[in-house]
């Protein structure tokens, strides 16, 4: 690969497909949306750690099940924007090759988090009972696999600069005159 076809794909990783949808040059969508379901998991890990703690932990495992409703959700609709972004990134590149595991990972959390939901949902809440250990031992997985998808995102925007401006665009930011 010459150093052209090279510059050629990096600044290709960082223009959006689509701007309206997958957000403009330098302000992607994608790494604000993920904050929902990443909030709402770790949330509800710490409801189902409380409901084996506290007195009447019903309130909790219910709250629990619900933040796991919203995190799919959220994941959902993060994964429709990270595709868009994926789409920009030139196939055969170490950063496609991460990109692909970060969305594989991402998948399989949002699959195991829609089983914990269905599971929680199809034995009910029984009266004064917190979450089970398995359902817990599930989310304590897949909030850990989430950590090492997220460190796999960190390492395509901070390192493969995907989705990111230019360094010459960044470069603005740190003039001292006017601009």
């Amino acid at each position: 690969m010459t150093v052209h076809s090279e510059l050629r794909d990096q600044h290709q990783a960082k223009q959006p497909v689509s701007g309206a949808l997958a957000g403009p040059y330098g302000h992607p969508f994608h790494p604000i949306l993920v904050t929902v379901p990443i909030g709402a998991w770790v949330s509800s890990l710490v409801f189902d750690i409380a409901s084996r703690i506290v007195d009447r932990p019903g309130f909790l495992a219910h709250g629990s099940a619900w933040l796991i409703a919203i995190g799919v959700i959220g994941a959902l609709v993060a994964a429709c924007v990270g595709f868009l972004d994926l789409f920009a990134i030139p196939t055969g590149t170490p950063a496609f090759r991460t990109a692909v595991v970060h969305m594989s990972l991402n998948l399989a959390v949002t699959a195991a988090y829609a089983a914990g939901f269905a599971w929680r949902q199809s034995d009910g809440y029984p009266a004064g009972q917190g979450v089970g250990a398995g359902q817990l031992a599930l989310s304590a997985v897949a909030l850990a696999a989430l950590g090492l998808s997220g460190y796999l995102g960190g390492k395509l925007a901070y390192r493969y600069g995907v989705r990111v401006a230019d360094e010459s665009v960044q470069a603005e930011g740190y003039r001292t005159g006017p601009a």
